[in-house]
């Protein structure tokens, strides 16, 4: 998305008033509600990685831990991660790549097929994941915190009710292209 927008939606709100100082209650322009969700969404995985980094894990980045879900505890082969991501094979072994240097994950026979590879999260990636989890919980006690319990539920819920599907899905990369 590029930062040019009309000039009407970069200084005026649907109801004439200016979007700069204090926020109006009035109904924001359409386009602001992606751009909010996505900057939450950010600023939460901004605050996770800069928390993994405090804790040891600085080279982790955003791309790394969509594709450590994808791998999961079960395991996966670079074809399966990269469909769970929404990107290719290739990109998903570089990924792998990656996190096998850095000591997240290794590859290991298939019990069940022995022409297949899969890659498995070793104890420093399950240990990442584990440590991940304790930080999105404090993240959301942070947020309850601020918004209150209710509201916070609230949001939850109906976001909850607005996302198509039962599962969540991990494509995150392969959705914005990388």
């Amino acid at each position: 998305m590029s930062n040019d927008m009309p000039a009407a939606a970069a200084g005026a709100r649907a109801d004439g008033g200016s979007s700069s100082g204090t926020r109006e209650k009035s109904r924001a322009y359409g386009f602001e509600l992606p751009m909010l969700l996505f900057a939450g969404f950010r600023s939460v995985i901004d605050e996770l990685h800069a928390e993994l980094a405090r804790r040891g894990h600085p080279e982790l980045r955003p791309a790394h831990g969509f594709a450590l879900q994808a791998i999961g505890h079960g395991g996966a082969t670079a074809a399966e991660t990269g469909r769970r991501l929404g990107i290719s094979k290739q990109a998903a072994g570089k990924t792998i790549d990656r996190l096998e240097e850095l000591g997240y994950v290794h590859r290991a026979d298939d019990d069940a097929d022995r022409r297949r590879k899969l890659i498995r999260l070793t104890p420093l990636g399950i240990a990442a994941l584990s440590m991940s989890a304790m930080i999105f919980n404090d993240i959301q006690s942070r947020w309850e915190s601020v918004l209150g319990p209710e509201r916070l539920a609230g949001l939850e819920s109906d976001l909850r009710a607005m996302v198509p599907g039962e599962t969540f899905r991990l494509d995150v990369p392969g959705w914005f292209g990388g």
